[in-house]
């Protein structure tokens, strides 16, 4: 076998030397709050309450049913494109789908894809203790939101060193989003959706532009209630040593990501859910269509009898959707 090169040697011996953190876990620090994300956060928020105002006395319906269907685009680019296709490679896409995903995941605006894959890659590596980005050990508040609101641990800045992103960034799809964020992202996820319906519906702009922050503030929290409620609330019939859980609310307002117990056991099934084709996993079924027409192929699945074994080994025998565990554990 050839020798690793230098560079190798020294990532392997850096990481390995590096102290073992044991979910969950977390240790005692100071918040280093970014202003600017406060601030902007907070605008969000102040426009949403009123774009729901608006929504629910203004608003045309062209407008609303306008937003809900970009808010299912968005939620795509980031279930099927982002987690799914891109930091889990569960299944592979052929280049006209990748552009699409990457258009409605920049819809959503959660950073770019390369930033959003690190991110995710060093949460399944080092889940809920300090090197993951949202470490769920500090509370729903803190995994919902608050981590976007301080700066970085330093665990995750030294770990996220370490993260395999070759694949990524050697992308060009994901390279042109970057490259161009500001003026792609901005005019995707804010400048048409607001514009759309000011001239197509005869909207105004105020109620065009505050509807448009509140569906994008939607798609956030849907997404962060993955990191959250996902991680505190719910059934653990796969592994009950992690804080990972299934959550069936989350499974319907996420569109199937609420299977979270299962998908930290088995991250690689394309559906995160030993249930992926039912009516709680819309993006299992936008995957599957692709697959018919031929956009996406080379899907990955864990065997039933494989997640049975594994339920009856580890779980804690309160699987409400899956296998029935509970009359062959000893």
């Amino acid at each position: 076998m050839a020798p690793l090169s230098k560079e190798a040697n020294t990532i392997t011996y850096t990481e390995d030397a590096l102290p073992k953190l044991v979910a969950p876990q977390a240790a005692p620090r100071k918040y280093e709050i970014i202003y600017f994300n406060l601030l902007t956060f907070g605008y969000a928020h102040i426009a949403t309450l009123y774009g729901v105002y608006l929504a629910c006395t203004a608003a045309m319906w062209k407008t609303l049913i306008f937003h809900h269907i970009i808010l299912i685009l968005a939620f795509m680019g980031i279930t099927a494109g982002a987690h799914r296709l891109w930091s889990h490679r569960a299944y592979k896409a052929k280049m006209p789908l990748q552009i699409i995903l990457m258009v409605f995941n920049s819809l959503a605006f959660q950073n770019t894809v390369i930033h959003w894959v690190r991110d995710h890659r060093l949460h399944h590596r080092h889940s809920d203790t300090d090197a993951d980005p949202h470490n769920a050990t500090r509370g729903f508040f803190y995994s919902h939101i608050g981590w976007l609101l301080v700066k970085k641990h330093p665990e995750v800045k030294r770990r996220g060193n370490f993260v395999d992103m070759s694949d990524i960034y050697a992308n060009s799809v994901l390279k042109f989003q970057k490259k161009y964020a500001i003026p792609f992202i901005g005019t995707v996820c804010f400048a048409l959706p607001t514009f759309i319906p000011i001239y197509f519906f005869g909207e105004t702009l105020n109620i065009a532009w505050n509807l448009t922050v509140m569906r994008y503030v939607f798609t956030l929290h849907l997404t962060f209630l993955v990191n959250s409620a996902a991680h505190l609330w719910g059934n653990k019939p796969y592994d009950q040593q992690i804080k990972p859980v299934q959550n069936i609310l989350v499974s319907f307002l996420a569109f199937g990501e609420g299977f979270h117990n299962y998908h930290h056991a088995f991250q690689w099934d394309y559906r995160t859910a030993e249930l992926g084709n039912n009516w709680l996993n819309v993006t299992t079924k936008f995957i599957d269509f692709c697959e018919g027409i031929g956009l996406a192929y080379d899907l990955k699945t864990v065997p039933a009898d494989v997640a049975q074994s594994r339920a009856i080994r580890t779980g804690d025998g309160t699987n409400k959707w899956g296998f029935k565990v509970h009359s062959e554990k000893k």
